[in-house]
């Protein structure tokens, strides 16, 4: 199959007619250049594999660097295709050292809050993926691809054996967390509109009506009880009635999801837990929590996290991965950030899982939502050596959206209804969120 080229590739991704080269017009193994990508202004890197298959030399790598520092001065995000087997060998050590110089005109880049996403082809390898192959906000690689450290060929010179089969290759790489999916080149356009519709576009205004009405002391139990519902709300919901321009990043553990989205017009990095998969929250995904924390601290969108977890896993597998500290540095993540935070206390809130994503700046709950140290039947658990006192210590523990209110921790609580549907409801917390996002 043929592969397409540096030129194919900018023909499908920018608007016609709007690339201008920013080469000397030497032939070498990347292009560089700006143009319109559905209206909006972008640099871009490609690789051109027929050229010494892609390899960068000091050269390349210096067109590289005077791109990503040019779109930097004019606040321009970078789009980003390789297709390489490295650094250029036969200009050895020279060639090799320039890729800190190219990932560290890439991290000033990013360091201005500009968005860099990479797309990896058909072979990506070696210097290049170990460096501006892997430093992207959003990183996705065409089906089939041949990425990896180091190369097949050089592995079984080395070794002298094969390396396994179906290791290095995208599909692996996306089950595995290291990207972020698997994408055809034509169907580049959607995924880039879609991301930099969140990263570029300015906000609307809110276009969904916000739900509101009193709000009653609600019965603890009935309230645990009602949260986990089969048929109750989850974030998954809020993404799908809510939101658009969705892109979700890599989930390695499917527990949370983490996404780029506009939530009722308004731009942000969400973070949620996901109830539907009926697991408790492990080290896996409470760094990739961490991971869409940071992403909206540096690309400066507001943070918006949605609580709704059984709990943090407790094993030893769990503990010897660092569980607790895992929740304290989601704590610490949260509490330092400097963009605007709201956190969406969905259904259950339990434990360390839950209390990990909680420290934000506006706290909204859901009514029947709850908050406590572990489910009622743990509590009892330890107090009374069994879980038949669960419906008493539901209330006496303070755990619902009214007592959270009451004392601080909630400031906002959306009204439920006897007939929500997961798309009411959805709407309804949507609609909340877009008020205090548009208010920052």
């Amino acid at each position: 199959m043929k592969r397409p080229g540096a030129r194919d590739l900018i023909d499908v991704v920018l608007d016609a007619g709007s690339f201008e080269s920013l080469d000397d017009g030497t032939e070498e193994s990347v292009v560089t250049g700006r143009g319109v990508m559905r209206g909006r202004p972008v640099a871009v890197l490609v690789s051109e594999f027929a050229f010494q298959a892609g390899s960068i030399g000091e050269v390349a790598a210096t067109r590289i660097t005077n791109a990503v520092r040019r779109a930097t001065a004019e606040r321009l995000p970078i789009l980003a295709s390789t297709a390489s087997g490295g650094t250029r060998m036969q200009e050895g050590a020279p060639a090799f050292v320039e890729m800190v110089r190219i990932s560290r005109a890439l991290m000033d880049h990013r360091a201005a809050g500009l968005p860099y996403l990479v797309h990896l082809r058909h072979p990506t390898t070696g210097g290049v993926y170990a460096s501006w192959g892997s430093l992207g906000h959003l990183t996705v690689a065409e089906p089939g691809a041949l990425i990896g450290f180091l190369g097949p060929k050089v592995f079984e010179a080395l070794n002298g054996e094969s390396f396994p089969a179906g290791v290095q290759t995208a599909e692996n790489l996306a089950a595995h967390g290291v990207i972020d999916g698997v994408v055809e080149s034509a169907e580049l356009p959607v995924l880039l509109d879609r991301a930099l519709g969140v990263l570029v576009d300015p906000a609307t205004a809110p276009a969904l009506p916000r739900r509101t009405g009193e709000t009653n002391a609600t019965d603890g139990w009935s309230s645990v009880l009602r949260t986990r519902r089969p048929g109750r709300a989850g974030v998954r919901d809020l993404l799908r009635y809510g939101a658009t321009c969705t892109v979700r990043l890599t989930e390695p553990d499917a527990s949370v999801i983490v996404a780029l989205t506009r939530l009722d017009g308004q731009p942000c990095v969400l973070v949620g837990q996901d109830r539907s998969q009926s697991t408790l929250l492990g080290p896996v995904a409470l760094r990739q929590a961490r991971r869409g924390m940071r992403l909206a601290q540096e690309l400066g969108l507001p943070l918006v996290t949605v609580i709704d977890t059984p709990g943090a896993e407790l094993s030893p597998a769990a503990e010897e991965a660092g569980i607790a500290g895992e929740i304290a540095q989601c704590i610490a993540t949260m509490t330092t950030l400097t963009v605007p935070t709201v956190s969406v206390l969905l259904g259950q809130g339990t434990g360390g899982g839950a209390l990990a994503l909680l420290p934000a700046t506006v706290v909204i709950a859901a009514e029947h939502a709850w908050l406590a140290p572990l489910p009622p039947e743990g509590a009892s658990a330890i107090l009374y050596g069994d879980v038949t006192h669960a419906a008493e210590l539901a209330s006496a523990q303070r755990i619902t959206a009214t007592a959270l209110r009451e004392t601080g921790t909630v400031h906002h609580i959306v009204p439920e209804r006897d007939d929500d549907t997961p798309e009411s409801l959805a709407l309804a917390v949507a609609a909340e969120c877009a008020t205090h996002l548009t208010a920052r």
